[in-house]
């Protein structure tokens, strides 16, 4: 089985992403609390692609 190592580094800056935002959107001031909270949902979405693309590498190809 080949693992695109490309896509292990999606979930890595997934994972990154969530653990700094997560505190940083409670510890926060107003403005600044909200772009947190967007760093952590791209972490997700990153994260998912990641895991999608690890284990069915073809997924966007159609094949």
């Amino acid at each position: 089985m080949n693992i695109g190592y490309q896509y292990i580094l999606l979930i890595i800056a997934g994972l990154a992403a969530m653990a700094w935002g997560a505190p940083a959107a409670h510890r926060l001031r107003s403005p600044y609390d909200v772009g947190a909270a967007l760093v952590v949902l791209c972490g997700v979405v990153v994260f998912a692609l990641g895991i999608l693309l690890t284990f069915i590498p073809g997924f966007f190809s159609g094949r």
